[in-house]
C-alpha cells in the first residue's frame, strides 16, 4: 500500500488559491510566448522592408547609371558606333540586381501579419486539459454507477 499524497491535508482554500495562482503564472507564461513570437515576426518584416528599400536604390542606380559612366565603359569596351547600346547593357545589369533585391523583399514580406501562432495553440491546449478531467470525471461516475448496480443506468 503506498503511502496518502502530502497534499491530503490542504484545505479546499488553499488548494483553490494554490490552483489560482498556478493558472496566472500559466497566463503569464503564454503573455510571454506570445511576445516573443510577435517580436521574431516583427524582425522579419523589418528585413523584408529594408531588402526592399535596397530593391529601390538598386532602381534609382539603375536610372543614373543609364544616363552616365558604365555606358561609356560599354561603348568603349566593344567600340560601338553609337552610344545606346553601352546604356542598355548597364541598365539590364542594374535592373536584374533590382529584381533578385525585390524578390528577396516579397519572401521575407509574405510571411504574413506578425501573429502568436504558438502561442494560440498553446492556449488551446491549456484549454483541452482543464476541459479533459472533467470528462473522466463524467466516466468516473457512470463506472461507479455501473459496479453498483450491476448494468449501466441511463
Amino acid at each position: 500500500m503506498t503511502p496518502p499524497p502530502e497534499n491530503v491535508d490542504k484545505s479546499v482554500g488553499e488548494i483553490v488559491s494554490e490552483v489560482s495562482e498556478k493558472a496566472s503564472l500559466l497566463v503569464r507564461e503564454e503573455i510571454e510566448l506570445a511576445k516573443a513570437e510577435v517580436t521574431t515576426k516583427v524582425k522579419t518584416l523589418g528585413k523584408g522592408a529594408a531588402v526592399g528599400a535596397a530593391a529601390g536604390v538598386f532602381l534609382v542606380f539603375a536610372l543614373v547609371t543609364f544616363l552616365e559612366a558604365l555606358s561609356w565603359f560599354w561603348n568603349d569596351l566593344f567600340d560601338f558606333n553609337s552610344v545606346w547600346p553601352g546604356f542598355l547593357i548597364t541598365t539590364l545589369i542594374l535592373a536584374a540586381l533590382g529584381a533578385v533585391a525585390g524578390l528577396l523583399a516579397k519572401k521575407w514580406l509574405s510571411s504574413g501579419p506578425p501573429t502568436p501562432d504558438l502561442a494560440i495553440a498553446e492556449a488551446k491546449a491549456t484549454k483541452l486539459q482543464f476541459e479533459h478531467p472533467r470528462v473522466e470525471s463524467d466516466q468516473q461516475e457512470r463506472s461507479l454507477d455501473r459496479d453498483k448496480t450491476g448494468q449501466e443506468t441511463s
